[in-house]
């Protein structure tokens, strides 16, 4: 594999998917051997985009994560760890069904983790306009604890490196349909780092936090943006706030790189939250932030996945459209004239035998279709105070 330093690249490694927890677990990487399928079968991913991650160095890990937790991890990660470190999992978040200890859990992350960090240093190096790493986007897991299915985070990792390697500003845009707790956290007070994150409210869902009055602490306060958004909310009001929000607090911040997560799970079909979103948001949001990267960044984009939990019907499409965008595509551009055009049949051959269920046949949902959503103005007027309480103090 080779990069083109003119082109986008996509960083990527079949053995991310060794990322697993069990078998049961909801967080399946399987989702990005359909993603990558899908690319391959329209035409959109070249063996000249790709690029290997590669493992993260220990200096690396430590820029985020505590020693004695990163010791934590590797110890746990042995095929039968021993007991004193079982009886431990529990002070460092690792012995949850959400996030559980599994054998070499280390080392995958470790790639993980360094998958991100290889994107961080393509583009903001100059080999490459904007990256990809979909493997990444571990948002939650925090200092001394791992949480809601993130080991080491990825993410924050890039982050430190982006700061340490280059000072430059960066701004995080998380748009998981669960807070980027893990992130905010790392750089509450820090006024080199802006996080916006745009999710359900905590008050309803993991891990609880991400309230408007979160905004950073000491010179980084009004650096950190939250915008959390009713149950139920759909394209327009989720639209809307995050389109007048990201384009404020970019114009306030002026940051040199965008780095952004992409978790797909504030679509109406995930099963693990309550927002319902279609389509269309993984086709306007990555527009949006391209734009604003070259109006105010030089280009500088750095893109990560996140969570994603009906691995079937929503990833594979959600995860394409956001490369297809970032690398002007034509599909793109065929879509504002055929919002019903259909997938690859090739793709849903091989993955429809698969399914539980049927497999969307088009890139865009037909929302015209779906079951109204009761209290849609309520939604959207509760929404807009949280956006206008969110804009108060941007820096």
């Amino acid at each position: 594999m080779k990069t083109l330093t003119s082109n986008p690249v996509f960083i990527y490694d079949d053995q991310e998917i060794q990322y697993k927890f069990n078998e049961d677990h909801p967080f399946n990487q399987d989702r990005l051997l359909m993603t990558v399928d899908l690319l391959r079968k329209c035409g959109a991913l070249p063996d000249s985009a790709l690029c290997l991650p590669r493992p993260a160095t220990a200096a690396e890990l430590l820029r985020v994560h505590a020693l004695a937790y990163i010791e934590a991890v590797k110890a746990l990660s042995a095929p039968v760890p021993e007991d004193t470190w079982v009886q431990a999992a529990g002070r460092y978040g690792l012995d949850t069904d959400d996030t559980p200890y599994f054998a070499g859990m280390h080392d995958i992350t470790s790639r993980v983790v360094g998958g991100s960090i290889t994107a961080a240093d393509l583009v903001m190096s100059g080999a490459a306009p904007h990256a990809l790493h979909l493997g990444g986007g571990l948002h939650h897991a925090l200092h001394s604890k791992g949480a809601g299915f993130c080991v080491y985070n990825d993410a924050s990792a890039a982050i430190a490196h982006i700061r340490d390697k280059y000072g430059a500003k960066v701004l995080y845009v998380d748009t998981d349909v669960h807070h980027g707790d893990g992130v905010q956290w790392s750089f509450y007070t820090e006024p080199g780092v802006c996080t916006l994150s745009i999710h359900e409210t905590g008050k309803y869902l993991f891990p609880g936090t991400g309230a408007v009055n979160e905004r950073g602490e000491g010179e980084a306060f009004g650096t950190s943006i939250n915008i959390p958004v009713e149950p139920y909310t759909e394209d327009e009001s989720w639209l809307e706030c995050f389109g007048e929000v990201l384009t404020e607090t970019i114009a306030r911040f002026q940051p040199d790189v965008i780095v952004s997560q992409h978790g797909c799970d504030a679509h109406a079909f995930d099963p693990l939250a309550h927002v319902c979103c279609s389509m269309r948001v993984y086709k306007a949001m990555p527009e949006l932030i391209h734009t604003l990267a070259h109006q105010w960044c030089d280009g500088k984009w750095i893109a990560l996945g996140g969570g994603g939990y009906d691995i079937w019907r929503v990833v594979p499409r959600a995860w394409s459209l956001l490369w297809l965008v970032m690398s002007e595509q034509a599909i793109i551009g065929q879509l504002e004239a055929q919002p019903q055009l259909r997938l690859p049949q090739a793709w849903l051959d091989a993955w429809g035998g698969k399914s539980p269920g049927p497999l969307p046949e088009t890139w865009l949902d037909p929302v015209h279709a779906w079951t109204p959503i009761p209290r849609r103005q309520i939604i959207t007027d509760k929404n807009r105070q949280t956006k206008e309480i969110a804009m108060m103090y941007l820096k």
